[in-house]
């Protein structure tokens, strides 16, 4: 489909749902008004549904990009309406499958080999079909059963055609829409852009879903299938097929016996052991993707698949964010307040205590209901909606983090309603900040350290002493400026004081000659001669001489 048939398309879908309904009127004003009567949306009439339901019908008609991208837009809860998020999150990316053939190809293109020699037995009919990719279902020749994730043909084509538009749209909403400009739509389609063509590689799927495994090896808490390397490449990838219930099965679940209150606690100890022992979590921990190790029903272990989308945390991201949370628990807004301005969050010209007044007006409403009542995932969403205000540029990191907060933390109150996340969060986050400073997590961050430093020390004394050569010569440049400027200035003082003494002279003499001679004076001023060479006497006098 070309791009012109591609955006007669949106506009016919934008027209049937009468999605125009979004945008303020008022901002129009700069249109003709035959432009308004004529457009296209005015051959419908506006469904009965809601605002987000027909956005939601929309995308999905739209197709698998635009269904991705809504699913994203469901976690920027700090900039959606509560009613459009909510419907957007119902999105599901189910997509019909490509022809066999097609993947059987790209199978066999990419890995060298026939599937015949590749595998045992291979599956042509694919278990899933998502918008990127598809799985099947196969055997290796050693015996392990795996799954063939594979690439829709032509997608990336089909994608960077779509964020074209999207781009183009994204404009329109942030020239027209209302509070467009804080929604920052063309930030938000240039972040989905990053993660849509990352999740087009999938050899760079593989290698998170290896540090993950390893992150975690030997751990009750959660199994990321092993990665086979030889039959993983940029479009296709094979991984250990893995037998779990999912975790939205919650009939399977208690017909098994699961421990529900553990297998919720577990999900929230996942979430935090990510962030902050390891600096990288898996973001896309939506209950698809979540399956459950019920052999041992007291002591289930989660399972995790599709690691295409990670986030990742600096240390001083880790250490802000512990320090903020905490204060939350502690109700001390003054120190949020601090912290958001000393980490650089927002602005720091920001007034603290105006920022302390907006977190505590959004905090004390929910602080009044029961902790096991209070989702931690839609406080975060409050406090980055306040923080906006203030002009917080929400970095992908953290959108990331509060996106899979979200899921965590829905997740564990769909299996054990009265879970308190409060409870199983402060600890962990206590110990983590009198770990990070104790001597001996100080000691280990030197040693890591160490070789950088040992290695630019040789270089130290050529660096210090060039230090001081620049600034010495800055020094003496500043010198010579500072010279120059005084001697300019001297000049300028002295050619204004000459002024002064000529134009004051000048008055004098003509003073003078009026009052000895006032006749002779009256007469000589009446030749033209005579008062054209005293005019020019005294403009000599009055002029400025360059010494």
């Amino acid at each position: 489909m070309s791009r012109v048939a591609r955006l007669a398309k949106i506009i016919r879908i934008i027209g049937r749902y009468r999605l125009d309904e979004f945008i303020d009127p008022g901002r129009l004003h700069a249109l003709p008004r035959t432009v308004l009567r004529c457009a296209p949306w005015r051959l419908h009439r506006a469904p009965a549904l809601p605002r987000g339901v027909r956005l939601r019908r929309a995308l999905e008609e739209l197709g698998p990009v635009f269904i991705k991208f809504g699913q994203m837009l469901s976690t920027r809860r700090d900039l959606l309406p509560q009613d459009i998020a909510n419907e957007l999150a119902k999105l599901q990316d189910e997509v019909p499958p490509f022809p066999q053939q097609q993947s059987i190809n790209i199978i066999e293109t990419a890995l060298g080999k026939p599937v015949t020699e590749l595998f045992a037995s291979f599956e042509a009919t694919p278990m899933a079909s998502a918008s990127v990719a598809q799985v099947h279902a196969a055997k290796l020749h050693t015996g392990e059963q795996v799954v063939v994730k594979v690439v829709r043909p032509d997608i990336e084509a089909v994608i960077r055609q779509d964020l074209a538009l999207m781009f183009t749209l994204a404009r329109l909403v942030a020239k027209y829409l209302p509070q467009g400009r804080r929604l920052r739509p063309v930030e938000v389609v240039s972040d989905y852009q990053l993660v849509i063509l990352d999740e087009l590689d999938l050899s760079r799927e593989a290698a998170n879903a290896c540090q993950l495994r390893r992150n975690f090896e030997g751990s009750k808490l959660v199994y990321i299938p092993e990665v086979h390397w030889d039959y993983t490449c940029r479009n296709v990838f094979t991984m250990e097929r893995i037998s779990g219930i999912p975790v939205t099965d919650m009939d399977t679940l208690r017909e098994k016996g699961v421990d529900l209150k553990v297998l919720g606690e577990r999900g929230v100890e996942i979430f935090f052991t990510q962030v902050f022992r390891d600096s990288f979590f898996h973001a896309d921990m939506h209950p698809g993707n979540i399956f459950v190790d019920a052999s041992d029903p007291a002591d289930p272990t989660y399972i995790a698949v599709d690691c295409a989308i990670v986030g990742s945390l600096s240390d001083s991201d880790q250490y802000y964010l512990a320090r903020n949370l905490l204060a939350i628990f502690q109700r001390d807004y003054r120190e949020v307040a601090q912290l958001h301005v000393e980490c650089g969050w927002v602005p720091p010209q920001t007034r603290v205590q105006d920022f302390e007044s907006a977190m505590r007006a959004v905090c004390e409403p929910i602080f009044e209901r029961p902790l096991s009542e209070i989702s931690f995932g839609e406080l975060l969403v409050y406090l980055f909606r306040t923080a906006g205000r203030f002009d917080m540029e929400v970095q992908p990191s953290l959108v990331l983090l509060q996106k899979t907060l979200l899921n965590i933390e829905g997740l564990g109150r769909q299996l054990y309603p009265e879970l308190n996340l409060w409870d199983t969060a402060q600890p962990f986050l206590e110990e983590w900040v009198q770990e990070r400073y104790s001597p001996q997590s100080v000691f280990k961050r030197l040693q890591r350290h160490a070789p950088s430093w040992l290695e630019q020390l040789p270089q130290l004394p050529d660096v210090v002493i060039d230090s001081l050569q620049q600034s010495r010569e800055i020094e003496q440049r500043f010198t010579q400026q500072q010279r120059h400027m005084n001697e300019l200035q001297q000049q300028s003082s002295s050619r204004v004081a000459r002024q002064r003494r000529y134009t004051v002279a000048a008055i004098a003499c003509i003073a003078a000659a009026v009052s000895v001679f006032p006749g002779a004076w009256q007469q000589l001023s009446q030749a033209p001669l005579i008062s054209w060479l005293l005019g020019a006497l005294a403009l000599g006098l009055l002029w400025p001489r360059v010494s």
